[in-house]
């Protein structure tokens, strides 16, 4: 059964991925195209600013989510319920303070960039904007969590197809009959907005979970623990956007949206191979499976690794080529930056890697202790990017979160192998190294072969296949010798999922 459903739920992300990564594509462009890089960089900015409200949440979300696992396995409807009252009022409270924060920031931001908005312009744009996140935490955010927690993440990824691609529609249209940026967002806010909406009557309707009669409160243990790691997130997620906005200029602030794009595009494909497996892992500590969780984690790091390393792999060398094309015909900023495009594709794949174990942490509730490594992560980002970015730019920021990655990365290894598993941490390091000859073998190889010139994005498409199947058949060659045992337990598995 849990097989059945992880499998429902890997490919119910992978194609809620296809679909973002087309959208998601169409719409910067397009706004780039339609109102220049200084408003796609506004509306990146305010995007990231209304992000930092999340901090508010205090990494409450991964905490309720840990303590749903051992009711939902024991069928424990009651607890269920309380637990699911306490956090809708934990979530009700972050946004009547998000309303706080809105004002604040209309306050505040306006005149941060001044100098290339009107005041009225951005006020109302940050309103827009901030409709679809006040929802979802008034609405949606927990019964997201219980809809994760109880495997069944391809509900949440249905509904977020759905509405994807009735926002792409719309903004196409509202675009082409030029409608202004202000009109086109807020038409993006109010389709957003049925997506907690329908978690919500899901939950209430098809798992027949009524909040209202519940009067029990439930205390939540550790609820504070979560947030170092939220912050270490959120910091991970925000902080280059904000430190170029208020230190270089919107323009470059467009530039790194546009590469952080693609980079996210490919993290999230990545993600959508183990979509929802976290909640398995949870649902086997939760009846203490530690044999059987052992074994499926070393299966989960083979194959995530395997195709991470095939995907950020081929980035590397489709990146720049991919936005020459993307940015063809935009003269109002320099989006040709090959350093700056290795480093990301570096970043997000280091972030990628430590995903296997940063879940484990979060399933186990092991949110205490491993806290300081968190704090370290957002320090160090948020310094090294802060004393780089004046003299390097974007490529500074991208420096310190490179940095602050490694450093978090090599800490979840060595906690969960030895907390958690149980098991010698060099299999986790041994695994590292491995990713590490692939890439530099790819890396030689590409230099040696012919390269396609790429003009259009036919002839980027088929370079794309000419690279990913070389990078393919060397990922498969290597890990074919030494990810034997894994890769014959996932054939195993998918035969049974069947």
């Amino acid at each position: 059964m849990r097989s059945r459903k992880a499998l429902i739920n890997i490919i119910s992300s992978l194609i809620l991925q296809i679909i973002s990564i087309i959208c998601g594509f169409m719409v910067p462009k397009l706004i780039i195209s339609k109102y220049g890089s200084s408003v796609n960089g506004l509306v990146t900015s305010i995007t990231q600013f209304l992000a930092f409200i999340t901090l508010m949440e205090l990494g409450f979300g991964p905490v309720i989510k840990s303590v749903l696992y051992k009711p939902i396995a024991n069928k424990d409807k009651d607890s269920i319920k309380k637990i699911l009252k306490a956090s809708e009022k934990i979530f009700r409270n972050i946004s009547y303070i998000f309303l706080l924060y809105i004002v604040g920031l209309c306050i505040i931001l306006p005149f941060v960039i001044a100098k290339e908005f009107e005041v009225f312009y951005t006020v109302s744009l940050i309103i827009v904007i901030a409709i679809s996140t006040f929802a979802e935490y008034f609405w949606g955010m927990t019964y997201s969590l219980y809809i994760q927690a109880e495997q069944k993440k391809y509900v949440v990824s249905i509904i977020q197809i759905g509405t994807l691609i009735l926002n792409t529609i719309v903004v196409l249209i509202l675009i082409n009959s030029s409608a202004s940026i202000h009109i086109v967002k807020l038409a993006s806010s109010l389709i957003f907005v049925l997506r907690p909406i329908l978690q919500n009557i899901y939950v209430r309707k098809k798992c027949n979970i009524n909040l209202k009669d519940v009067k029990e409160v439930y205390k939540i243990q550790q609820k504070w623990d979560g947030l170092a790691q939220h912050i270490a997130y959120i910091v991970h997620n925000n902080t280059d956007v904000i430190i170029l906005t208020l230190c270089r200029s919107l323009a470059d602030v467009s530039v790194y949206s546009v590469y952080l794009m693609i980079v996210n595009s490919v993290k999230n494909i990545v993600a959508s191979f183990v979509g929802g497996l976290d909640s398995t892992l949870g649902d086997m500590i939760a009846r203490g499976e530690h044999e059987n969780l052992n074994r499926s984690f070393k299966v989960y790091e083979a194959f995530y690794f395997t195709i991470a390393t095939i995907l950020f792999g081929s980035t590397l060398f489709l990146i720049v080529p991919f936005v020459k094309i993307y940015t063809q015909g935009v003269l109002d900023a320099n989006y040709i930056r090959p350093t700056f495009a290795y480093l990301m594709v570096l970043v997000k794949f280091v972030f990628t890697i430590r995903q296997p174990y940063n879940d484990l942490v979060k399933v186990s509730g092991h949110f205490k202790q491993t806290k300081i490594g968190a704090w370290v992560e957002a320090f160090s980002n948020i310094t090294i990017s802060l004393i780089l970015v004046w003299k390097y730019g974007i490529v500074g920021v991208a420096i310190g979160t490179l940095f602050a990655m490694c450093v978090r990365t090599i800490e979840f290894m060595c906690y969960t192998s030895k907390h958690i598993l149980k098991r010698n941490i060099w299999v986790g390091f041994k695994n590292l190294i491995i990713i590490i000859v692939e890439i530099v073998f790819i890396s030689i190889i590409m230099n040696f072969i012919p390269k396609f010139e790429v003009y259009s994005y036919e002839t980027w498409v088929v370079s794309a296949i000419y690279v990913f199947v070389i990078t393919l058949g060397i990922v498969i060659f290597i890990n074919s010798f030494v990810h034997k045992d894994s890769l014959k337990i996932i054939k195993k598995m998918i035969r049974i999922a069947k």
